[in-house]
């Protein structure tokens, strides 16, 4: 049997919301033997009481559940959090795709289908958690990166404006680190959800909605941004150098770059 493990150190605490008691307790079967400390929450209400009790460093989220929905927990969660978000993976069932996107723009950090493999959703839920988590080696820590009034630091996972921190989910903070250690080249989605999500394949709007959502938090005007444009046909491009008009970029987004 292949065994999945967590990151070395303390057990990573994750609790899992999902109403279906079967489902639940093989997604906790699956996570404790990883080396994870795992907590479980059956309705919506429920898993609100457990987050603030447990403080899981992340949260497995479905999104069909009783008492309030999982998008509704998502974003009880997000008001809450005061520091950096707390990782979550949804799981929504194949046809809900209008409420994963919506998921994603909550900032939900992943999402996998049901029904799922939960070896898939084991190595997922580790490499959220290696992202939320990453710092670079003492010995050679990262420059902090700057583009104007904007700057991110990836040993602290910290990203200001004009001395003001952004809220960034785990996933938004990657894309932009990416971008800025890019600058002026361009990325189609492929491309992205490769480097920043270590995705092979899978669905393009997760980057999407990812950059719609960055730039909401680091544009002027996320409807004609300067920083993070596209590039149609091709993909996306940050310039950290804003003189003068995006050219070529007349909207914030589309369904293609």
């Amino acid at each position: 049997m292949t065994h999945f493990a967590a990151s070395p150190g303390p057990p990573r605490r994750v609790l899992v919301v999902e109403d279906d008691p079967t489902v639940a307790e093989v997604v906790t079967g699956y996570l404790t033997r990883a080396g994870y400390a795992t907590d479980h929450a059956a309705d919506g209400f429920a898993a609100l009481d457990r987050a603030a009790d447990f403080r899981p460093h992340l949260v497995v989220l479905d999104l069909m559940l009783p008492g309030i929905d999982g998008l509704e927990v998502c974003r009880r969660l997000r008001r809450a959090e005061a520091g950096p978000a707390v990782p979550v993976v949804m799981l929504t069932a194949r046809g809900e795709e209008a409420d994963r996107i919506l998921g994603l723009e909550l900032g939900a950090d992943d999402y996998i289908t049901k029904p799922f493999s939960p070896r898939e959703l084991v190595l997922r839920i580790g490499s959220v958690l290696r992202r939320a988590e990453s710092a670079p080696p003492s010995a050679a820590p990262a420059a902090v990166l700057r583009a104007g009034d904007l700057s991110a630091d990836p040993g602290g996972r910290r990203a200001d404006r004009s001395g003001h921190e952004l809220a960034l989910t785990s996933r938004e903070f990657d894309l932009l680190v990416f971008l800025m250690r890019n600058p002026g080249r361009v990325f189609s989605r492929e491309e992205l959800l490769h480097r920043v999500w270590g995705w092979e394949f899978g669905d393009l709007s997760t980057v999407t909605v990812h950059v719609r959502r960055l730039r909401e938090k680091i544009e002027d005007d996320p409807a004609a941004p300067r920083l993070v444009t596209t590039v149609w046909g091709a993909g996306y491009r940050f310039d950290p150098v804003t003189d003068g008009p995006a050219a070529g970029n007349p909207a914030a987004d589309g369904s293609r770059p």
